[in-house]
């Protein structure tokens, strides 16, 4: 009998312990404060690193009900003078490489961006007011068009470039060459398939760019240039501001050291932008259809050549025959 007593009462002691410890854990559990939230710091991406802009102006971006998302930074005129420069210091190296390293470099570009498609697609519902399925839809032919581009860097000089028929004893050898230094201006109403739409291109022909990301929704395009960092991308190939095209944008329209424009984005002031690129006898590509449009205006499945061959250059060699 007393063992039987001593037996429940250990019993006992275990169960009122086993309480005991249950009420420390809930009570532990309870004491943890609400872990505070680590929020992103949107930068410039110039020269393959991300400075804040040297004026230390920054911008409030708003979704697309007007609730508060971040703040941006507002890219000054030396800022854009610096991405000019970095757009040079990288043009020899990047237009040295082969056709076929630069495809492997956007295809590397297209792998990381489908890895990080979730936060795209978030970022796109916030910015735009679209639906989850209309922002996986952008996100999935964003990568399809890098993938595009990656194809067309060992091609494109086959397709326009060639052998000319002449009558004589010579022969001559058109190829394309790149421009150089393109400054874009990214379509305002798509953030992410416009930017991709315009800026692949430039690069996949050997260019560099500078990139004046769309005022209202700029923040994808540092998600981008995040992506464009982590693929091999070399620094200065790439340059993004944020900020105000009706700002930075003479600047740039103007500089000497800039090969071509692309005027896409640019809106009102790209009839401006024209005049002062016409001083310095800068390469203009004019806004199409597309560039008023959102996202949906650049969804075309086979965008084909059309944005390859305004950035770049035909060199002819003449040769004589039998000599």
């Amino acid at each position: 009998m007393a063992e039987r007593r001593d037996g429940g009462k250990r019993k006992n002691e275990g169960a009122a312990d086993g309480g005991a410890t249950e009420n420390r854990t809930t009570a532990t559990k309870a004491d943890v404060p609400a872990r505070i939230a680590v929020r992103k710091t949107y930068k410039l991406y110039l020269g393959g690193a991300f400075p804040r802009s040297e004026s230390g102006r920054s911008h409030p971006v708003t979704s697309a009900d007007g609730a508060h998302l971040a703040n941006a930074s507002l890219a000054s005129r030396k800022d854009a003078r610096d991405a000019v420069v970095a757009a040079r210091k990288a043009f020899g190296g990047w237009s040295g490489r082969t056709a076929y390293n630069r495809g492997q470099i956007l295809y590397r570009i297209a792998e990381v961006l489908e890895g990080r498609h979730a936060q795209f697609a978030d970022q796109l519902v916030a910015a735009l007011g679209v639906s989850r399925a209309e922002a996986d839809r952008y996100v999935s032919a964003a990568v399809d068009r890098w993938v595009h581009y990656a194809g067309w860097t060992d091609k494109f000089a086959q397709v326009i470039g060639g052998s000319n028929p002449v009558s004589g004893p010579y022969y001559n050898h058109s190829t394309p060459e790149p421009t150089g230094v393109v400054v874009v201006f990214a379509p305002q109403g798509a953030p992410l398939l416009g930017l991709t739409s315009v800026l692949a291109p430039v690069i996949a022909t050997g260019n560099t760019a500078v990139v004046v990301s769309s005022e209202s929704a700029p923040l994808a395009s540092i998600d981008l240039a995040e992506v464009l960092a982590t693929s091999d991308v070399p620094g200065g190939v790439v340059n993004v501001l944020t900020g105000k095209a009706g700002e930075i944008g003479p600047h740039l329209a103007s500089h000497a050291d800039v090969d071509a424009l692309d005027l896409t984005g640019a809106g009102e002031s790209a009839v401006d932008f024209e005049r002062a690129a016409a001083a310095t006898l800068t390469r203009v590509l004019r806004p199409g259809p597309e560039a008023d449009g959102g996202e949906d205006a650049w969804l075309d499945t086979d965008p084909g050549t059309s944005r390859l061959t305004p950035f770049l250059e035909t060199k002819t060699v003449w040769h004589p025959v039998g000599m």
